[in-house]
């Protein structure tokens, strides 16, 4: 996964150091979005490493040798055969960069082998409604609610779906799905905080984070 996230990073780069001096005008302003989404991910990873690093060393002078059982719906995830696919690392590579288009596109060659593939639908629906591509996000958060998935899972698509609806302007509905989502998972704290941001009507609706929840 980290290769293809870095190797479409390195393109990206490639193209602002290749086009940006001779850029003008809305060019130059998005290589200029671009430069910054490239230098905040480049900051989140070195934090996000340097994290890991201090954890590794924490459990290296206890000289673990064995690592901690996997929870079962953890295991399970990890154990899925699509994790394996190119086009599913692409396709995170891709969601990653905020490409949303192209992982749409990888993430759809996933769903066409593994249909019930709810970890590859949940991110086609995350990167549709990054488009505002409302209807097509719901038909795949639809399609994992018909699932055999974990009380987790449907915890994280009702706030999706919640989402959804808030965007549409029906607030009533989408707090009844941030209610339905709380029901399948209390521990979750996306749905709540997305209410209150529909009573007030006001604050920005959190469902970006799910991804780590679910994997």
């Amino acid at each position: 996964m980290f290769q293809h996230v870095f190797a479409e990073m390195n393109d990206m780069l490639d193209e602002i150091i290749k086009s940006y001096p001779s850029a003008k005008g809305l060019d130059k302003q998005e290589l200029q979005q671009k430069w910054n989404l490239l230098k905040r991910m480049s900051d989140g990873v070195l934090d996000e490493w340097l994290m890991f690093e201090e954890k590794m060393s924490q459990l290296r002078e206890q000289e673990l040798e064995k690592p901690a059982s996997l929870e079962p719906e953890q295991e399970a995830v990890t154990t899925l055969p699509e994790l394996h696919l190119e086009c599913f690392s692409r396709g995170q590579g891709y969601f990653k960069l905020q490409m949303y288009p192209q992982a749409i596109d990888q993430f759809s060659r996933v769903v066409y082998d593994y249909p019930e593939s709810a970890l590859a639908r949940f991110y086609l629906a995350l990167a549709h409604l990054n488009l505002e591509q409302l209807f097509d996000s719901e038909v795949h958060l639809q399609q994992i609610m018909l699932l055999n998935g974990s009380a987790r899972l449907k915890g994280l698509v009702c706030n999706v779906l919640g989402c959804i609806q808030a965007k549409l302007s029906n607030p009533e509905a989408a707090c009844s799905l941030f209610a339905r989502a709380l029901q399948h998972d209390p521990t979750l704290t996306e749905p709540l905080y997305n209410m209150e941001a529909c009573r007030l009507n006001r604050g920005k609706l959190q469902y970006a984070n799910q991804l780590t929840a679910l994997n």
